[in-house]
């Protein structure tokens, strides 16, 4: 722990012998570790053991949770459900239903399980971990139906059960689970791996209490929340003026009806000890699956998850990959949700299954708003998750199902360009080439970067994937994604990404576009998929973005001779070296040939579509 820290947290300190705080916050970090790997290494299913598309979070006896290196649900449920003297060493905890979970789960393949520590026969702890699954049953393979309008489309509902009780399994419970399930081993085998890994964390953790007493280590989490709540409020809350902001965003389809804009709006204000978040004006509950239970145990899953974004205004990246997120932000952000029948307030039993579309787009709300109260000092956007993958029959006629988490640039900021194709699961990954061509019927024939994707800017926004698999069977194509009409937004005269894209046979006979929900786009064999993420918004003017460095992304193939030439006005000859006279030239022309009004965020050619026509709307202007 640094030494600032320290020194601004000396009141907490006191209470606790430093060393030992030092190795109680290394001891949670190294339990979490330790489950997160054991889950990697024993568990079956691509999208655990391959994608990583899961975390661990350990959480004391009040449900608060204590670990900073990635969000979790919640133990909210299974407190609620089960009273704490009622739980006994082995017991394991289950749930994945959406409505019952207090907002910790966000659509039922996320499969949640739950284990208490204990220590002289009381619970103090619980370590938990959850994960996107390969298929918990419901309308189509993965569980994921892009047209569903209810939740009994989607899959089998699970509220709060005990799935071990003192260590013995619950067979029958674990037979109906696995009885509706298309991948029925992959799901057995999962649920086994995690059960165990939450169990050895639990042992691993209990040892820690043994070892230096409950009132010593509870002092301890106490210290480390509240290290947490002042840090924010003295590094973060500090750089956010007083006073109040609105912003909005927009996701473009549900599934069922036409493309639409469906609004996502906050309202900041800045009060002397806090943020308030009200999200007043968020359009009413789809009929698609793209609602989010928000509005549960006073939107804490929602809190946890919107934090980090509050990192940004940390002094410098150094100092912002320092900040953990964990329960002591909870104090410091006030929520305001709107009536029930909301996008974020939907009523039971509205579809969620793509409720990432609301979720993700509530990151860059918060950062739009954020970026209207700092002029600017915040990243632009990013949509850097969305699922995609065939399925069909294999060689031996076995049904298979390939899905993948495909990640996507993020935004430029006010020091630097965006990253290339990352992801906002921390530590996910796509599926290895080596892996999939082996264990699927399809061949991998490029995994690239797709030129020319991040938004224009002073600082460019990076780049997305561009993936191209051919088929040697014929399958069937799905894919859960937004961001293909609206874009990625470019902030500060930043311009927007490129937005996502499925091609089928691109340049054949039977070259079609695929929408970009889809359940199952038929695809023969021989024909090609392309699949090309979204870039990230752009930072700043890009016709202020130095010559040399166009030059060296043309170069390094991020940017296309043309792209430099209509997006930053850079003029290259054969050689790729600038003519200079050329581009002041083009670059003079293009800023004269700008409207008067320049709105503070772009959101790209998509938007007037949706809109009516706006280019902008109303809240993009300062």
């Amino acid at each position: 722990m640094s030494a600032d820290v320290l020194s601004a947290a000396e009141a907490p300190m006191t209470k606790v012998d430093p060393v030992l705080l030092e190795i109680v916050e290394g001891t949670l970090a190294s339990v979490e570790k330790e489950v997160e790997t054991a889950i990697a290494r024993t568990s079956r299913s691509p999208m655990i053991r391959d994608a990583h598309d899961f975390r661990a979070g350990i959480h004391d006896r009040k449900l608060r949770k204590l670990t900073g290196r990635s969000y979790s649900a919640l133990v909210h449920p299974i407190a609620r459900d089960f009273p704490l003297p009622t739980m006994r060493p082995g017991d394991v905890y289950f749930h994945n239903d959406v409505y019952t979970s207090e907002g910790g789960i966000g659509h039922l393949p996320d499969l949640c399980v739950t284990v208490p520590v204990f220590h002289d026969g009381e619970v103090v702890a619980f370590v938990q971990a959850f994960g996107h699954h390969d298929d918990i049953g419901g309308a189509v393979p993965g569980s994921m139906p892009s047209h569903a309008r209810s939740v009994f489309e989607e899959g089998l509902m699970v509220p709060p059960i005990k799935l071990w009780a003192q260590g013995v399994r619950n067979e029958a419970a674990l037979t109906i689970m696995t009885r509706n399930s298309r991948m029925p081993d992959s799901l057995a085998a999962d649920l086994d791996a995690e059960c165990s890994a939450c169990l050895m964390g639990a042992g691993r953790l209990g040892e820690l209490f043994d070892r230096y007493g409950q009132a010593a280590i509870e002092a301890c989490f106490e210290t480390l929340l509240a290290n947490t709540t002042e840090t924010f409020r003295r590094e973060i809350l500090a750089k956010i003026p007083l006073g109040s902001w609105v912003w909005e965003d927009y996701a473009e389809h549900d599934g069922v009806d036409e493309p639409k804009l469906h609004t996502q709006r906050i309202t900041l204000t800045r009060e002397p000890d806090r943020i308030v978040l009200d999200f007043a004006g968020t359009s009413p509950q789809a009929k698609g699956p793209i609602n989010h239970c928000g509005d549960y145990a006073d939107g804490n899953f929602l809190k946890k998850w919107l934090a980090p974004i509050l990192r940004n205004l940390a002094d410098g990246p150094e100092r912002m990959a320092e900040l953990d997120v964990n329960e002591g932000v909870v104090p410091l952000i006030e929520m305001r949700f709107p009536p029930p029948g909301t996008l974020l307030t939907p009523i039971f039993p509205a579809p969620t299954n793509a409720r990432t579309f609301v979720i993700l787009r509530l990151l860059g709300v918060l950062a739009g708003v954020l970026a209207k109260a700092v002029d600017g000092r915040m990243p632009a956007d990013q949509e850097t998750i969305r699922y995609t993958g065939v399925y069909g029959l294999d060689v031996d006629g076995e049904p298979y199902l390939m899905r993948e988490v495909l990640g996507g640039g993020s935004g430029g900021r006010y020091y630097a360009d965006g990253e290339d194709t990352i992801h906002v699961v921390p530590d996910s990954r796509n599926l290895p080439t080596e892996f999939t061509e082996a264990r699927f019927p399809f061949l991998v024939e490029r995994l690239g970067l797709a030129v020319d994707s991040g938004g224009p800017g002073l600082f460019r926004g990076g780049l997305g994937y561009d993936k191209q698999i051919r088929m040697l069977r014929d399958a069937s194509f799905m894919s859960i994604a937004d961001r293909s009409i609206l874009s990625c937004w470019g902030v500060r005269g930043g311009r927007a990404g490129r937005p996502f894209s499925v091609v089928v046979d691109p340049g054949g006979p039977n070259e079609r576009e695929v929408d970009a929900l889809a359940d199952g786009e038929p695809v023969r064999a021989g024909e090609l998929i392309r699949i090309r993420t979204t870039g990230g918004g752009g930072w700043g003017d890009p016709l202020d973005r130095p010559v040399t460095e166009v030059q060296r992304d043309v170069r390094w193939g991020k940017v296309s001779v043309p792209g430099a030439r209509g997006d930053y006005g850079v003029v290259l000859g054969a050689d790729g070296t600038a003519d200079d006279g050329a581009t002041a030239e083009l670059r003079a022309s293009m800023r004269a040939a700008r409207p008067d009004v320049q709105p503070f965020f772009d959101r790209g050619p998509g938007y007037p579509r949706l809109s009516g026509g706006a280019s902008y709307a109303d809240v993009d202007l300062l």
